[in-house]
């Protein structure tokens, strides 16, 4: 039996999906809304949906032009088409969330009509950065499209009949013609076997459009055909991890692509009444314990690859995930994300964050204490509490190759008291350049952006074969380490090894040993090393550099015989397009040998 045929036998049993579906089993939608309605510790969450509903009420609802669409083509930016895009999901979302909860009020309910329907009278639900002219508009599918009509077949569902039925049906017809047929029909897709989140949003986004839409028994033989796509795409998607769970493309991107995955896990399973359940699979649990390991103390996240320097967390995700799983932490209540962080408007987790949250999970006040190696991304990632606060060290070897990739063979971090000292810059403003043969002139992607040498004039060069290669980490109560080989990252034929090596000794205020040995075939021209920084450092004594935030300081000592120290300050635009302030601490060597080792010390103390 080919496995379409398989779906075919499964779906022809399946009743429709309900609204019920979505909530706890003690109640239905209207019990849920009311008594979240009234309930005390939703109430400051509630009064921010309420406030947003205000502003946006008092505000006019600006169009999509052709103007705003063909600024991306003409000069490569997208903020100025996103912010008018994703202020429309802002409406459709308040909206719907306060006509469930109040489900009297005309004013939200009339509001919520005409968010629906300026959707509906969308040109396209792409975004003009990821429609070329290899594909027609109406047959192209990105991101967003899969998403927006996820979000509108989920609303039709959950409104039910109080939805007009002018706007059920339209919504029905363009899920259809926008998804439904161009992805039966009209494939197939890049991202149907991209290793990344692509595979898991467009694709879980239209497998549970399916799930919701296709209820009627002249429907199975295509939503059987629609989930063995599906399926086929989230086989690709789960093989951009490792076994050891990590996502390379970083937190934001475990979010949006293992949260999608999980969404329509999720409704598969409600569907299928227990038959289809990815949540056995032993790699989808270990990817599920990937966010408690990110955080470096408070907000601050190990932020590899385009990924935000603070995190937030998605409260009804990780309290679903909690619930399956035994390993997987409740997070701590200072960390969920507010209403108003996703800039996307994206429906599908702020829903979940209304109806999966366990307000009986509170977690504690900061994720427990541990090292975390992840041996396939070769990543290892250490937290724990002293008495001056939580310290935090992360560090990475992995190639120059992956997904959302930069040049950061051998990049780290440290972070103390809920503020970083050695940074990563994570995510640019995206543009078309961003994307394209100049990624790597940005600052946030080259190597130049990174704490990493620069050999002999070299920076380091992209592409999967640039890799780093492991010689040996160790974990104990006392320290952790890393060594890595990273001479592959470099284009230079002079260079015959580089290794990196970390100790992190970890004590009130701990430490960080850092050693970069070279062997060379002829002595080279010049060696900087390079450390990234928000803060300015300060000259403090002799090979004694100091970076100074209120009450904690971080020194660096190294031999000033051998090395001499200058900073530069530096800006780049980060991902909301304002220029954010960095400072480069290039150390360089004054004498290059063919052999050398330079050694670091990282010492935190009291201010």
């Amino acid at each position: 039996m080919s496995a379409l045929e398989g779906w075919e036998k499964l779906t022809e049993s399946w009743a429709p999906l309900k609204a019920e579906d979505y909530y706890p089993v003690s109640g239905s939608g209207a019990t849920f809304w009311k008594l979240l309605r009234e309930a005390a510790d939703a109430r400051s969450e509630l009064e921010v949906i309420r406030a947003e509903g205000e502003r946006l009420l008092s505000s006019p609802a600006e169009e999509l032009t052709y103007s705003l669409f063909s600024l991306f083509r003409v000069q490569g930016s997208r903020l100025e088409y996103e912010r008018v895009y994703f202020e429309k999901r802002r409406r459709l979302n308040t909206f719907a969330f306060l006509s469930l909860l109040e489900p009297e009020s005309k004013r939200y309910e009339a509001a919520l009509w005409d968010a629906v329907w300026a959707i509906c009278s969308e040109f396209t639900w792409c975004l003009p950065a990821h429609v070329d002219d290899k594909r027609i508009v109406s047959e192209t599918i990105d991101l967003f499209a899969a998403e927006t009509g996820f979000a509108l077949a989920e609303l039709s569902l959950l409104l039910g009949e109080r939805l007009p039925e002018l706007l059920r049906v339209r919504i029905a017809e363009l899920v259809e013609e926008r998804l439904f047929r161009p992805f039966l029909e009209n494939g197939p897709y890049h991202w149907e076997e991209l290793t990344n989140n692509w595979s898991a949003v467009c694709a879980g986004s239209i497998g549970s459009a399916a799930l919701l839409l296709m209820e009627k028994e002249q429907d199975h033989a295509r939503l059987a055909r629609i989930l063995e796509k599906t399926e086929r795409s989230m086989g690709f998607y789960l093989q951009g991890f490792g076994e050891d769970g990590a996502c390379p493309e970083g937190l934001g991107y475990w979010n949006y692509g293992f949260g999608y995955f999980v969404y329509y896990a999720d409704l598969l399973l409600k569907r299928s009444r227990g038959q289809r359940n990815w949540f056995r699979e032993d790699k989808v649990r270990r990817i599920a314990g990937f966010q408690q390991k990110c955080f470096l103390g408070g907000r601050l996240v190990a932020n590899f690859s385009d990924t935000q320097p603070y995190g937030s967390v998605h409260p009804g995700l990780s309290h679903y995930l909690a619930e399956r799983y035994a390993e997987v932490e409740a997070p701590p209540a200072a960390l969920y994300a507010d209403y108003r962080e996703d800039h996307c408007s994206r429906w599908a987790p702020a829903l979940r964050n209304l109806i999966w949250r366990d307000h009986a999970a509170a977690g504690a006040a900061e994720w427990r204490d541990g090292d975390f190696t992840f041996e396939d991304a070769v990543w290892l990632i250490s937290r724990f509490t002293a008495a001056a606060g939580t310290f935090g060290f992360a560090a990475k070897g992995g190639h120059n190759g992956e997904s959302h990739n930069h040049n950061d063979l051998g990049q780290f971090m440290l972070a103390g008291g809920g503020e970083f000292f050695l940074s990563d810059l994570g995510c640019g403003e995206y543009t078309r350049d961003y994307f394209g043969e100049a990624r790597y002139m940005y600052d946030c992607n080259g190597s130049q952006g990174h704490s990493v040498p620069r050999i002999n004039g070299h920076l380091q060069q992209e592409g999967e074969e640039r890799g780093a290669s492991l010689i040996r980490w160790e974990t104990s109560e006392e320290t952790c380490g890393l060594e890595l080989e990273l001479s592959g990252a470099y284009e230079d034929e002079q260079l015959r090894s580089f290794k990196r090596s970390w100790v992190w000794t970890k004590t009130d205020l701990p430490s960080l040993s850092l050693r970069d040995e070279f062997a060379f075939i002829e002595a080279p021209g010049s060696l900087v090393e390079r450390f990234v920084t928000p803060i300015r450092p300060e000259v403090a004594g002799p090979g004694i550099l100091r970076f100074a935030r209120a009450g904690l300081a971080l020194e660096l000592h190294y031999d000033p015989e051998q090395l001499e120290a200058e900073v530069e300050e530096r800006t780049y635009r980060n991902h909301y397009g304002k220029d954010t302030v960095w400072f480069a601490l290039d150390i360089r060597v004054r004498q290059p040998q063919v052999g050398m080792g330079i050694d670091f010390l990282f010492k935190f103390v009291t201010h």
